[in-house]
Formats: structure tokens, C-alpha cells, sequence
């Protein structure tokens, strides 16, 4: 984790520091060593959020273009199970950053937990998806110019069979420029459509949600893209 409770009050791990986890109360320990960046850690080998995954600095690069006062935020729901959201924004919005692989039947609980989520996939863990990826978007067909592309199948394609489904929406980060890829719409064995994202558009449409109109927050612009996937698969049929 990035941030404990030392004193009641969330601090990042410092040398000989000690606080409490935010989610059980239980003791934590900084580790502030030489190789993997400074983080904390429950003492012994207590997990208290099984979700929760050890974090690269994929995850403290993302979770640094938002508030830190939004980042690990603890979500309760009213059954009273708790986890431990990456990000939550002011407009309530979850944006978790999934590096590993994650089962099905995990995605499909998260998607459930959070009202409101967003995943951003790293893409680049494996050296062939990326390739892949970009097969499959030579099949596809544009949904006019800048638009989405609607490709036919992908089951060459390992990430987006993996992703393909979700209720939330999923942006992979191939690392690749400054764009993300949006999963709009998609099952395994139906055409995907996907869009280019800007990144600096998904921080700055999370970062501005309270001061935009309704008109202009991310949840309008979702609306909106599923509308024009829509409306293009009616003349098709």
C-alpha cells in the first residue's frame, strides 16, 4: 500500500515508520528498501483485502495523476465488506489499475462492489498483446473518422478476450504514445468495438468531474459512445 495510518492520519512509508492498515486496524510496517518502491506492508503475512495486488510503479505512475486524498480510498457497502479502491474520484467514480491477470469470476465480483468503476489494463506485462492487438484492429472497420473500429472477432487476441464482457468500461494502457484503448462493446464470440482514448483526456475528465456540466463528465461521454455503437449496429441489422 502507499498509505497507512500513523497517528490517525494517512502517511506514505518513510524509513522506521509504523502505522495501521486503513481497512483492519492492524499493525503495518514501511518497507523503504533499494529495489521495489517504498510501500507498506502488514506485519507477518496478513492480507486483509484479497483484491488488493502488490503494486509496480505502473500503479504509483497512475495513481499520481490524481489527488492523493483520492487515492486508496476505503469503499464500504452495506453488507459491511470493504475494499480498498485505487482511485475514487469526486463524481464517484472507482478507476482500479489491474497489472496482473485477473480470473473472470474476481472481475465480475469488482464489477458488482463498485457502482460506478473504471478499469485501466496495463497491456505491456506480456510482449505479445500488443501485436496482437494491432492484428486485430487491421480486421476492423472504422466507425467513421477518429471514431471506433469495429473488429469482427478477436479470439487471436488474448487481451481482449480476457477484458471482452465487462459492465465496466476497460481502457488498456499498451504503453504505447499517449493513448488508451477503450473497450466500448464486445463478448467473446461477437464483434468488439474499441476507441482511442486520449490519456491526458481520461486524467483531466476525472480530475475536472465537480467543476464540469452535466453535459461533460465522463459519465455523459460513456452515455454517448454506447449511443453511437448503437445506433451503428441498427444498420447493420
Amino acid at each position: 500500500m502507499k498509505f497507512s495510518l500513523v497517528n490517525g492520519e494517512r502517511h506514505e512509508a518513510q524509513p522506521n515508520l509504523s502505522g495501521n492498515c486503513p481497512v483492519c486496524d492492524q499493525p503495518m510496517v514501511a518497507k523503504c528498501g533499494e529495489v521495489n518502491i517504498w510501500h507498506w506492508a502488514h506485519k507477518g503475512r496478513r492480507v486483509c483485502d484479497l483484491w488488493w495486488e502488490n503494486e509496480t510503479e505502473w500503479h504509483r505512475t497512475w495513481k499520481g495523476n490524481f489527488p492523493e486524498g483520492w487515492q486508496e480510498v476505503v469503499h464500504h457497502a452495506e453488507s459491511g465488506e470493504k475494499h480498498i479502491a485505487d482511485v475514487k474520484t469526486d463524481q464517484g467514480w472507482v478507476i482500479e489499475f489491474q497489472y496482473s491477470y485477473l480470473n473472470p469470476e474476481e472481475r465480475r465480483s469488482r464489477d458488482a462492489f463498485y457502482a460506478k468503476l473504471v478499469w485501466v489494463v496495463n497491456g505491456t506485462r506480456r510482449k505479445r498483446d500488443f501485436d496482437q492487438f494491432r492484428n486485430a484492429l487491421n480486421r476492423g472497420t472504422p466507425i467513421g473518422p477518429n471514431g471506433p473500429i469495429r473488429i469482427p472477432f478477436a479470439d487471436e487476441c488474448v487481451i481482449l478476450r480476457e477484458w471482452v464482457g465487462s459492465n465496466a468500461p476497460v481502457f488498456i494502457d499498451f504503453g504505447v504514445g499517449p493513448t488508451l484503448w477503450w473497450i466500448l462493446k464486445g463478448a467473446p464470440d461477437e464483434p468488439i468495438y474499441v476507441a482511442p482514448f486520449s490519456r491526458s483526456q481520461f486524467v483531466e475528465i476525472h480530475r475536472a468531474g465537480a467543476t464540469q456540466t452535466v453535459r461533460n463528465t465522463f459519465e455523459a461521454f460513456v452515455k454517448d459512445i454506447s449511443k453511437l455503437v448503437l445506433q451503428y449496429e441498427s444498420h447493420l441489422m
